[in-house]
């Protein structure tokens, strides 16, 4: 009888590990925040990650697109809190509009993407969303899986870099207008709050909050970006609430445009910080910042710190944070696509 058992045990273990079926549908509900082109075609893609968390994201081909022929594929996300029908719709459309496949998704937890606890973010899943990404756009008999590439935008940035230094199969890596999360939820802006003390007050806040949610059966969400506008509120605030909280970007599904990420989930970003085999990126990298951003630091840092020659830091003259998320006339996309075609194309 115990051998009996042991052996329903071992084959229930093996029927739980199936996942969901992965599938290309038609693109029906069109909510994206940006100008579209009608001459890229769109496509609802669903996949799963390694967790078996169900992903969703907007997959966009090329003009004339032909089934039967190879692509180079690329995945896009961000910013951290935002949605595919924000700024990674925008770089996926004109990455296809340059003869790529590209994948424009939402993370685990958030947008139309699963996750049963909503609003939270983790460094280890979140870089294996991009992983996942990679294996779906790798099973397409209309892509070419040895020509992929990623792009990350802001929060995201970070977690396409952290994606590269463990994703051997990421031929290369485009982090623009990065943030490093961990970095941000353990330091404070511009490295303001470094302090053991500073950590510790921070996390005994969040776990304070912990036995709150737990009590209330809900999560308590931050808030997202402010509003209504503090007068003296920091010139990058500013133009966080210009693009979440107005026509020009807002999302009804976007956290940032709305109440924010769970109260609690810098808990793991500060405590499993990323980018700690930033220097063994093999692949090429290219980091691309404003001049007037406040997050140029990041980048700059993050830049410092990589090795060979194929990587490159792109500093645009006289842009913001935010103009690289949808300013056409900002964004270096002669530049990002020339170095696409390069290492991947």
């Amino acid at each position: 009888m115990i051998k009996i058992l042991a052996a329903l045990a071992i084959i229930s273990c093996f029927a739980v590990s199936s996942f969901a079926e992965d599938s290309i549908t038609d693109f029906t509900e069109d909510t994206r925040v940006f100008k579209i082109d009608s001459s890229i075609q769109v496509k609802k893609a669903h996949f799963h990650n390694r967790y078996g968390i169900d992903l969703t994201g907007d997959l966009y081909l090329p003009a004339n697109f032909d089934e039967s022929k190879k692509y180079p594929g690329i995945a896009v996300a961000g910013p951290f809190g935002a949605v595919k029908e924000q700024v990674s719709g925008l770089y996926a459309q004109e990455m296809a509009k340059a003869g790529y496949v590209a994948l424009a998704f939402d993370p685990s937890f958030t947008g139309e993407s699963g996750g049963a606890v909503r609003y939270v973010s983790s460094p280890e899943i979140n870089t294996e969303d991009f992983s996942a990404a990679v294996d779906f756009l790798s099973v397409q008999k209309f892509i070419d899986p040895s020509k992929i590439g990623i792009i990350g935008i802001c929060g995201w940035g970070g977690i396409a870099l952290n994606a590269a230094a463990s994703d051997t199969r990421i031929k290369a890596t485009v982090s623009s207008t990065m943030y490093n999360m961990s970095r941000i939820a353990a330091n404070g802006y511009f490295d303001s709050e470094n302090t053991e003390e500073a950590r510790y007050n921070a996390k005994k806040a969040m776990n304070e909050q912990r036995i709150k949610d737990y009590e209330s059966g809900t999560y308590k969400r931050a808030g997202g970006v402010v509003d209504p506008l503090p007068e003296d509120a920091p010139q990058f605030v500013k133009d966080y609430y210009a693009y979440y909280k107005t026509p020009r970007g807002y999302h009804k599904r976007s956290l940032n445009s709305n109440e924010g990420w769970n109260v609690t989930a810098g808990l793991a970003l500060v405590n499993m910080p990323m980018l700690t085999w930033l220097e063994e990126i093999r692949s090429a990298v290219l980091i691309v910042h404003g001049e007037k951003a406040h997050s140029r630091y990041m980048g700059e840092d993050a830049f410092k710190r990589l090795k060979g020659d194929n990587k490159k830091l792109i500093i645009v003259p006289d842009a913001s944070h935010c103009d690289l998320y949808d300013n056409l006339g900002k964004i270096p996309f002669n530049e990002i696509i020339a170095f696409m075609n390069n290492y991947v194309k």
